[in-house]
C-alpha cells in the first residue's frame, strides 16, 4: 500500500497530477495559503466556478476542473478549524480525507496530490493531521480504492518531515490519531 503513497516537497500548484486537493474555506471564497497560491496559478475560471457551486461544508468536497494548472481537476475540501481537540476536529478532517478520495474516485483520477489541510491558520497540529491523513489513505487503499499514486505535498521542511514521519511504518498513521 504504501509503495502508493509518496511525500513531496513542491508547489502544489504545479504538479502535473490528475487531480489537486485544495485546502479551501466553506464559502469557497478566495483565501491565502494554498488556496491562495492554486487560485492565482488556475486563473480567474476557478473564482467564477467556485462561486457557482456556493459552498463546501466542513468534511465534505467538491470538483472543479484544473482551468490554467497542469491538473486537470481541483478537489476543493474545507477542512477543521483547531479549537483544542474536543470539538470533533479529528473526525472532521478525516472526513475531509475520505470525501476526496470518494470524489477523486468519481472523476477517475488515478493520481491526487493533497496538501496538508487545516494545519495553517486553522491550526491543526501538524503531526496529529498527518497521521489522520495517512490513516486515511491507507485505508482507502486497503478498501481497494483503485489509484496509481497518492503524492503528500509538504510546502517546506517541517512539513516534510512530519509527513515523511506519518507515512513511515512506524509513524504516526496508525490508530492513535483519531
Amino acid at each position: 500500500m504504501t509503495d502508493r503513497i509518496a511525500v513531496l516537497q513542491a508547489d502544489i500548484a504545479k504538479l502535473e497530477i490528475d487531480a489537486i486537493v485544495n485546502a479551501a474555506n466553506e464559502g469557497l471564497r478566495p483565501g491565502g495559503g494554498v488556496d491562495g497560491a492554486i487560485r492565482r496559478a488556475a486563473g480567474w475560471k476557478l473564482n467564477a466556478a467556485t462561486m457557482k457551486i456556493g459552498g463546501c461544508p466542513t468534511g465534505e468536497a467538491v470538483v472543479t476542473e484544473g482551468f490554467a494548472l497542469p491538473a486537470r481537476w481541483i478537489i476543493h475540501t474545507a477542512g477543521p478549524v483547531w479549537k483544542g481537540g474536543g470539538a470533533g476536529e479529528d473526525e472532521q478532517l478525516a472526513r475531509c480525507y475520505r470525501s476526496c478520495m470518494a470524489r477523486a474516485a468519481e472523476i477517475g483520477a488515478r493520481r491526487v496530490a493533497f496538501p496538508a489541510i487545516s494545519t495553517g491558520v486553522y491550526g491543526f497540529p501538524a503531526d496529529r493531521a498527518a497521521a489522520i491523513a495517512v490513516r486515511e489513505i491507507r485505508a482507502a487503499l486497503a478498501s481497494g480504492a483503485d489509484f496509481d499514486e497518492i503524492v503528500l505535498v509538504a510546502f517546506g521542511d517541517d512539513d516534510l518531515a512530519v509527513l515523511s514521519d506519518a507515512l513511515a511504518p512506524e509513524g504516526g498513521g496508525g490508530e492513535g490519531a483519531a
